[in-house]
């Protein structure tokens, strides 16, 4: 499993799409736990190109505090679960407490 964390000074993005680093976590599944993080740049900011970028990079979940719709409908197409509405923590937190089923997500705030 990989999951994919936008981030902005080192923690969860409050907007997915204007993210500086995206985390990618690569995790154990039989032990739930993260084996190892890469850092990488997104790419610039369009319709379907991040989903698309994730999906080659393998990501299975998605995990942020809001994203749009449209991008939403781009994840679901490309079978990549997507977590709205996570705190900004660190990305090693946020994937801690989502493969522990503990991770408290509130309302998506993106609006568009």
């Amino acid at each position: 499993m990989k999951i994919a964390v936008p981030l902005a000074s080192g923690k969860l993005c409050a907007h997915f799409g204007h993210c500086e680093q995206m985390a990618l976590l690569e995790v154990d599944e039989q032990r739930r736990e993260v084996v190892r993080t890469t850092y990488l740049t997104p790419p610039p900011h369009e319709p379907g190109v991040m989903p698309t970028w994730l999906h080659e990079l393998g990501a299975n979940v998605v995990i942020c505090g809001g994203m749009g719709k449209r991008a939403q409908e781009f994840f679901r197409v490309l079978d990549i679960h997507v977590v709205i509405g996570a705190p900004a923590e660190t990305p090693e937190k946020v994937a801690a407490a989502f493969l522990k089923g503990s991770l408290a997500v509130g309302e998506n705030i993106c609006d568009h």
